[in-house]
């Protein structure tokens, strides 16, 4: 129950979601300020149960017979009772229905109730979809933008620039319409000056738009950083962070995701388009009683949300549900899988009418391949998924050891320069190189491309020594002179991905893995594709291709690799396995290319396994010490529950109140001298039998109302827990009954509980603390907090890294 990091007696914002601390990377405030309760407020809550008084005195409890504003909420950085939660659900559920019979209004607000939640997706797709088409069309625009401009209209990127130009298919980039700066500013392209302009230019936007992009973050909205999914995760499994979904940070995470894309960073959108959505779903919810009011409902809707944020991200519906079920949501019943699928399909569909990148897809690198691939080519493809095995864990050990370096040090008080530098870097080593000076998502598309007879491309610059060709359908052919200078441009654009990325991910700007990650994969894959491609046309008569390719024939497919090799390395840092096959067969539209996928996805995650057990967002939960006690792992040690309650033998002795005799004077002693979050009620300090659980914050609120609007309430007014209170003599104050606030069912275990047991009931039921008793006398209290504590010890790591409760 030790809790010193928290804010007591903060109280300001219930369902706003408004007050922005930064916790990510960044200075927290445990400062013990007391605030008082703005009790006027409409925080929610449902009194379960509220005894009548016996002594006849017209100031007795009867305001608490109304729910009061506060009671039954949660204080910021606190973790929600998923077990209270699911019951006053119920019980309002069955109040509805019960009253449906009584009239026709009844009636209709119970249907509107069922419906409530179906329209409350269909407007999260709308807003999550309509959000990522805008994301989508002016990041494209603010990445040309540092390249040149558009005459026709400056709001053209370079692609749509070019449309009605008189160009032939070969020259369609370089259309009289569109400038480059040093056209622009010189009157021509060509020459040293006019390349030097140009790499002046582009690193002059790139540091524009970031220097922007963290000024913003850092002055509006802190919690706009990141990727997000880390603590998308924590706040589904029941942790409160005030404001990280609030809509400040919607606004400047929205602005400053196309800013930080457009810089060229090697970061992507589409992590940060998950957490985009929940701050949709969150927001929305606000609209309906039954999801503002509740905090395990709400999170319901947070876990569709982020279905449709994967949906929009890579045009995946499908792979945005398996996405949130396999890596975010801490509770998914079968009810919210059917309405993850309808925001994902909503979102999916309102995106596809905007159509952002005018192909009719919804992601920039789709793509079609026709070519089968032999049962001999698994042999690469497994290759693929050991080097995303080793990629994963090797990113997931260097990210984390920078990430606690810019905790622990200076570093971290000065996120603009860090931001500066590391956008300069970027840039400067990204501009020579045409393979890192284009968008990543761009890039990805070039490496998954099945050359064709058109294409411009430097790595579709072959030898072409055939006659006649079969549609589209290419043979292999030997390499030319630009497949290997791409080859070279490819292998340097690899390494500067591999490390830059290092430093790039947990900056002070948004900043998503999915795609830096798929495109180191993707430049691997394609690299040993074209060396398997010219390997079979060099070799085709060596026994491996012999049964299977023959001279002339369309053999290998590098763009397959390249496919393979993304999914593998996303999985490797990721340790998605089922999601990430459906995401990219969703994005190459191919049902045959699935077992390669499955190889890659599960070698991936068996090598980085074996190396780190941790995926990257668990990782960075464990590293920003959020209380996520992760639903995946066993646990297999043999302790007792007595083992980990408190107090320890040492210790001194828990603290409790009693049901009938204490005043209000000392519990508000007791409740000023401690920091606990909640207090055991016991018959007497002798017995120490166990009656209910009470929450500090509850109590805090409900004092101070009584003292507002009871008359006769003083410091030496008895509380009462009982449900009946004895008649009190004529001089002696009024007595406060405090009965509707308290928990009569804690869950409870014995001392002799196998913590195997315990860890179980906290991972599926949710629970804040779990009282220990011998005998039906109350021993002790474990918490959260206190379970995360002991399996860190467990595992040899810092028990003290878990912050919060």
């Amino acid at each position: 129950m030790d809790q010193k990091g928290y804010r007591r007696g903060s109280f300001q914002s219930s369902t706003s979601d408004e007050d922005m601390l930064e916790i990510a990377g960044a200075s927290l405030d445990f400062s013990m300020a007391d605030d008082d309760p703005p009790l006027d407020r409409e925080m929610g809550g449902f009194s379960s149960y509220n005894g009548g008084g016996m002594n006849g005195t017209s100031t007795m409890m009867d305001f608490l017979e109304e729910p009061l504003p506060g009671v039954g909420t949660y204080e910021d950085f606190n973790t929600i009772d998923w077990v209270r939660e699911k019951s006053r659900d119920r019980d309002r559920h069955r109040e509805i229905t019960s009253r449906s019979k009584e009239s026709t209004w009844a009636l209709i607000h119970s249907v509107s109730d069922a419906f409530s939640g179906w329209l409350l997706m269909l407007l999260i797709g709308l807003l999550a979809g309509s959000l990522a088409g805008l994301i989508d069309i002016s990041a494209h625009w603010m990445t040309d933008l540092k390249e040149g401009v558009c005459l026709a209209g400056f709001w053209f990127n370079h692609e749509h620039c070019c449309w009605k130009s008189n160009t032939t298919f070969t020259d369609r980039d370089k259309c009289p319409e569109w400038k480059s700066w040093s056209q622009l500013i010189l009157g021509h392209g060509e020459g040293a000056f006019a390349y030097i302009l140009n790499y002046f230019m582009y690193v002059l936007w790139a540091l524009l738009f970031s220097l922007l992009a963290v000024l913003l973050v850092k002055g509006f909205a802190p919690y706009a950083c990141g990727s997000g999914i880390p603590e998308i995760k924590t706040i589904l499994s029941g942790f409160i962070i005030r404001g990280y979904l609030g809509k400040w940070t919607l606004i400047i995470k929205t602005i400053t995701l196309v800013l930080a894309v457009s810089s060229g960073l090697s970061l992507g959108k589409e992590g940060p388009l998950v957490h985009v959505a929940c701050c949709c779903g969150n927001i929305l919810c606000h609209l309906f009683t039954k999801y503002r009011k509740n905090e395990a409902k709400r999170r319901e809707v947070l876990s569709a949300a982020a279905a449709a944020g994967v949906s929009v991200a890579f045009g995946a519906p499908i792979g945005g549900v398996l996405f949130s079920l396999e890596e975010v949501s801490y509770y998914f019943p079968l009810k919210t899988l059917w309405r993850s699928f309808f925001a994902a399909l909503v979102a999916a569909f309102t995106l596809r009418s905007i159509n952002p990148f005018g192909n009719s897809r919804l992601v920039l690198f789709y793509v079609e391949f026709h070519m089968p691939w032999h049962l001999l080519e698994l042999v690469p493809f497994i290759l693929l998924g050991i080097f995303g095995g080793l990629w994963g864990a090797f990113f997931i050990r260097s990210n984390i050891a920078w990430c606690r370096r810019r905790k622990t040090t200076k570093l971290g008080k000065y996120p603009v320069l860090e931001v500066f530098v590391v956008t300069a870097i970027t840039a400067v080593l990204a501009f020579p190189n045409e393979y890192t000076r284009m968008s990543t998502s761009e890039l990805i598309s070039e490496l998954f491309n099945d050359c064709g007879i058109l294409d411009s491309s430097k790595l579709c610059e072959y030898v072409n020594d055939f006659n006649s060709t079969k549609g589209d359908d290419l043979p292999d052919r030997a390499a030319g002179p630009g497949v290997y200078t791409a080859m070279w441009q490819l292998a340097l654009a690899l390494i500067m991905k591999v490390f830059i990325t290092i430093f790039t991910f947990g900056m002070k700007v948004p900043s998503g893995l999915f795609i830096p990650s798929m495109a180191v994969g993707a430049i691997a894959g394609r690299l040993l594709g074209v060396a398997m491609e010219q390997l079979a046309y060099y070799h085709h008569d060596w026994a491996i291709f012999s049964g299977w390719c023959s001279q002339g024939a369309d053999c290998i497919t590098p763009g397959l690799y390249a496919m393979v090799g993304a999914a593998a390395c996303l999985g490797g840092v990721t340790r998605m396995t089922v999601s990430l096959v459906v995401i990219m067969f969703e994005l190459t539209g191919g049902l045959e290319y699935i077992v390669p996928l499955m190889a890659a996805a599960m070698t991936s995650k068996w090598v980085a396994d074996a190396i780190g057990r941790e995926g990257i967002y668990d990782a960075h939960i464990r590293l920003n010490g959020y209380p996520f006690l992760e639903a995946k792992e066993e646990f297999s040690h043999k302790t007792l529950a007595m083992d980990v309650m408190r107090p320890r033998r040492n210790d001194p002795p828990l603290t409790v109140i009693t049901q009938d005799s204490m005043t209000v004077e000392d519990v508000e002693t007791i409740i000023n001298e401690t920091t606990y979050s909640g207090y055991p009620v016991v018959v007497s300090r002798e017995s120490q039998r166990l009656v209910g659980f009470v929450l500090r914050r509850d109590l805090i609120i409900s004092i101070e109302n009584a003292r507002k609007k009871q008359d006769g309430i003083v410091s030496t007014s008895i509380i009462y827990f009982t449900d009946h209170s004895p008649p009190l003599p004529p001089s002696s104050p009024s007595m406060l009954k405090l009965r509707s606030i308290l928990d009569l069912s804690p869950f409870t275990v014995t001392d002799q509980t196998p913590m195997e047991i315990v860890v179980d009931i906290f991972r599926k039921l949710g629970l804040r603390q779990c009282l220990v008793t011998h005998n039906g006398k109350l021993l002790g209290i474990i918490t959260k907090k206190d379970v995360l504590k002991h399996i860190a010890q467990l595992a040899n790591q810092d028990p003290d890294s878990i912050l919060f409760n």
